[in-house]
């Protein structure tokens, strides 16, 4: 029987599935990936409890099944959190450093982080992420430690991420009725990236594009550190909706055609598929060609959007690991050329395998994740390895200064004692 502190697990409460990823922290500080499981999601939409009962059915069959996966006993998870209520900005704190022999130590850092921090946010909202970037020393910047240094002032600049509290408080109590402890949260782009991302795509600058069926959501990183991050009220979901408008079917069907047929690319050539009678549903064709046309809008659409955001933040040119896609929609067929396509050619990778797929650049993902071939390399299983990894560094560092990975999810127990009023 393994160890229960060994034991890390990673949930994700999505719009189209639950997924639960359970890793063994090794001896060497690594982690294995020892059982997945997963659960058709019914009570989410667009990333939000919309149905705490339906939601609940749900985590607790993928739990079963990742119990049953892993061999253990599952008490507490680290969830992922998404929604087009979450937002994010950068901001730069700043304090004078008074020591007499003008050293800067642990306290100039710790009231520098306050004051960045320390912003306007709407009342109702709460602070999921707060990540530094760099630190500034008499206007010098890139530095990554300050501590020791001779300064008179020391700047830095930070990413917030934050959402509505009452919205992610659903989530969280949702999953604490299972009943299951949440030990942290992170956003699901946040989550992905660590699943997908080695630490030299993050300094040489990558996009990582979370497709899932209600949300997509991204997050960018330039110079090893976070620089901007969304979320997109669009998903899968929403590919399923156009196709069965707009020809004419029920959403199973519609699904059902996406994933068999699909592909985010229109063919020049002309050809029929066939649909099976079905209750009130006569025999009939549809044009394959029409099928993937209304994919190909849908899905160009959404990565427009995000292109259109990073040229709008000026981070496009600097991308130079590229544009990592993954998510359920990741499996779209044609995917990794429509993107090519979109972001002007910049390397493509499509899911956390090793395989880099258009363009050139660099491959590869996290070496110190390991386990089955078929869960470490599926799209859909990204976000949930992810918040797994982030429960590493949680663990694996308890005793040592803190992560950005640890310092991120700082503002969570605030959040947890705000939620544990309602209950």
């Amino acid at each position: 029987m393994l160890a229960r502190d060994r034991i890390i697990v990673g949930l994700e409460v999505g719009t189209s599935k639950v997924c639960a990823v359970v890793g063994e922290m090794l001896e060497d500080g690594n982690l294995m990936i020892i059982g997945v499981g997963q659960a058709a999601s019914d009570g989410v939409r667009k990333g939000e409890i919309v149905n705490m009962e339906a939601a609940m059915r749900n985590i607790q069959s993928a739990v079963a099944a990742a119990e049953d996966s892993a061999g253990v006993e599952i008490h507490n998870v680290y969830a992922s959190v998404s929604g087009g209520h979450i937002s994010s900005f950068s901001n730069r704190g700043s304090v004078v450093v008074t020591n007499d022999d003008s050293a800067i130590g642990e306290e100039e850092v710790r009231n520098v982080m306050l004051n960045a921090k320390s912003v306007s946010i709407p009342v109702d909202h709460v602070v999921v992420h707060a990540i530094r970037q760099h630190f500034f020393v008499d206007g010098h910047d890139g530095i990554q430690n300050p501590v020791g240094m001779v300064g008179s002032r020391l700047e830095v600049d930070v990413h917030v991420i934050h959402g509505v509290r009452n919205r992610l408080m659903n989530t969280i109590k949702c999953i604490k009725q299972v009943p299951l402890d949440v030990a942290n949260i992170a956003v699901s782009s946040f989550a992905s990236a660590l699943a997908v991302l080695t630490a030299e795509h993050q300094q040489l600058g990558a996009v990582v594009i979370d497709m899932g069926g209600g949300t997509t959501d991204y997050i960018v990183y330039r110079e090893g550190t976070v620089q901007h991050s969304g979320v997109i009220a669009v998903g899968g979901d929403h590919i399923t909706n156009d196709i069965a408008v707009g020809l004419k079917i029920p959403m199973n069907r519609a699904e059902q055609l996406k994933i068999e047929h699909g592909n985010t690319l229109v063919s020049e050539r002309s050809e029929e598929i066939a649909l099976k009678r079905e209750v009130g549903m006569p025999e009939r064709t549809v044009s394959k060609q029409q099928l993937c046309r209304i994919i190909n809008l849908r899905v160009e659409e959404m990565l427009m959007l995000i292109r259109q955001e990073l040229e709008k933040q000026n981070l496009l040119d600097y991308l130079g690991a590229g544009v990592f896609i993954t998510g359920g929609c990741a499996r779209l067929r044609g995917m990794e050329a429509l993107a090519y396509q979109v972001f002007g050619g910049l390397p493509i990778h499509v899911g956390p395998g090793e395989n880099n797929k258009s363009g050139g650049g660099l491959a590869g993902r996290p070496s110190d994740i390991s386990g089955p071939t078929a869960a470490i390399e599926s799209p859909e299983f990204s976000t949930a390895i992810g918040l797994a990894r982030y429960a590493l560094y949680s663990q694996r560092d308890q005793h040592q200064p803190p992560t950005v990975w640890q310092r991120a999810g700082q503002k969570f127990q605030q959040l947890v004692a705000k939620v544990r009023m309602f209950m």
